[in-house]
This record gives structure tokens, C-alpha cells and sequence, in this order.
């Protein structure tokens, strides 16, 4: 797979450090090389199993439909894509149609080969690929979605170009990512939870402390919802609305590309 190259002496958050852009897709990378055989494990430690009901949620304001191409963006082990799949099948059985294709998209090989390990649904494809640079042509999916993944691109202006050029005329971009708590006590309970504890479970059971301080520090450096709903729009996306999460620790962004 070739390297993405963002513009030369374009800096990028990793953690709390600022970094080459460049860099920072070396630097992910090897994150996510350490972390994929114990990602699904950590992600239920981490929330206490809350971020299955954040991701039936953000499945939910999609609505995937039958005959509907959707795109999983940074979809590492298939859990949204699973979801997609699951519920345009239901919605064909209902008032019939064809097939869904979710199309499952992750620049870690890793993540993808853990996600297939663990299996999928016959509307399932898996791809390793660029989210700044998406392998498919313009207006060619009905739904694009990353989870969890924004914060992890070097160049997230790119990213969501990229999202709005692969969408048809009337197609749903949404995003599911950690935000800001709208109140200082979860703000001040979350932030305690995350810097003390996520690290050291990392340690305990990944036997990686670092890589999971990392993702802690990336969610701090991340956009609060308004600046990123303002992303959003300024990459040619309509009607871009904000649904808060457990009180903001995690949002869905959602738009429409018309």
C-alpha cells in the first residue's frame, strides 16, 4: 500500500504533541499495529460496554437501506459495518429490495485482518486504504461513516473532502467520535477516568501503556463539536446537526451532501 503524503511541513496532532503530518501516519499506524488484537476488548473495558450503545445509536441516525453502497471509513474490526449490514438486511426482508454492500475501509492491515478473524455479513467487503485519499471514484456511495476514527487522520480538512466527493447528490455523511462533556462534573469524572485509568489498563491487559495514553491525549486535542460541526460544513456539507452522547464524552456528527 503506498504511503499517504500530506503537503510537506504540514503539522498534525499525535497526543499532545505536535508532529509532521507525515509522521503522525507512521505513528498511527503503529498504534494500531499494537492495539488490533486486543481492540474489541479494550474498547468494552474502557467504557464498560457503553460504546455499544453509542455505535446503535449512530447505526440508528444512519439508517442503511437496501441496494445502499455505505462506506465504513476507518471501520477496523467491522462493528459498525456489522451493524449496517444487519439492518439493511431487516429493512429487504421487510419491503424487499436488493442487496446492501458495506464497504469496510481502514488504512491498518492489522485492523482489517483482526476484523475478518473475527467474521462479517455476506454484505461485508474489506479494504485497507487512505481516508485522505479514498480508493473510489466521485459520487459513487450512498453513506459514508467513520467511528472512532477521525482524530487518528493527520489532515482531517482532507479527509472530510474526501468524504463529501465520494458521496452521491442527497448522500449521508456521519461521523461517531470521543467529544467534550457539556458539563464540568462528567468533564472533570471523564477526564479523571481517562488519563488515570485507560492507561493502565492498557497496561494490565494490551501490555501497552502507551499506545492507549496516546489515544486519551488525541481525544483531548480533538475538536469540540461546535468547531468540528463548523469542519463539517466547511468541506460542502447541508444541514449538519450535533447529537451529544453520555453527555458529550462522545457526539454524532451528521450531514447531508446536497
Amino acid at each position: 500500500m503506498t504511503e499517504p503524503a500530506p503537503p510537506s511541513g504540514k503539522t498534525s496532532s499525535f497526543g499532545f504533541r505536535d508532529v509532521d503530518a507525515r509522521e503522525k501516519v507512521r505513528l498511527v499506524r503503529g498504534v494500531f499495529d499494537s492495539v488490533a488484537s486486543n481492540y474489541d476488548l479494550m474498547n468494552d473495558l474502557m467504557s464498560a460496554g457503553v460504546h455499544r450503545l453509542w455505535k446503535d445509536a449512530a447505526a440508528a441516525k444512519l439508517n442503511p437501506r437496501p441496494g445502499e453502497t455505505i462506506l465504513d471509513v476507518a471501520g477496523g474490526t467491522g462493528d459498525m459495518a456489522r451493524r449496517y449490514a444487519r439492518m439493511a438486511r431487516q429493512a429487504q426482508e421487510r419491503r424487499g429490495g436488493s442487496d446492501a454492500s458495506v464497504i469496510v475501509l481502514d488504512y491498518n492491515a492489522e485492523m482489517i485482518m483482526a476484523g475478518v478473524n473475527k467474521g462479517g455479513e455476506p454484505e461485508m467487503s474489506w479494504s485497507v486504504g487512505d481516508a485522505m485519499a479514498l480508493p473510489l471514484p466521485d459520487a459513487s456511495v450512498d453513506a459514508y461513516s467513520i467511528s472512532f476514527g477521525i482524530r487518528n487522520v493527520a489532515d482531517v480538512p482532507q479527509a472530510l473532502r474526501e468524504a463529501r466527493r465520494v458521496l452521491r447528490p442527497g448522500g449521508r455523511f456521519l461521523c461517531l467520535e470521543f467529544s467534550r462533556p457539556i458539563a464540568g462534573p462528567i468533564r472533570k469524572a471523564y477526564d479523571a477516568w481517562s488519563f488515570h485509568a485507560i492507561p493502565r489498563i492498557g497496561e494490565w491487559v494490551a501490555k501497552d501503556r502507551d499506545s492507549y495514553q496516546y489515544l486519551v491525549e488525541s481525544i483531548r486535542r480533538f475538536p469540540d463539536q461546535p468547531t468540528f460541526k463548523g469542519m463539517i460544513e466547511a468541506a460542502g456539507f447541508s444541514r449538519v446537526s450535533v447529537t451529544n452522547l453520555s453527555g458529550g464524552v462522545a457526539a454524532i456528527h451528521f450531514g447531508w451532501a446536497i
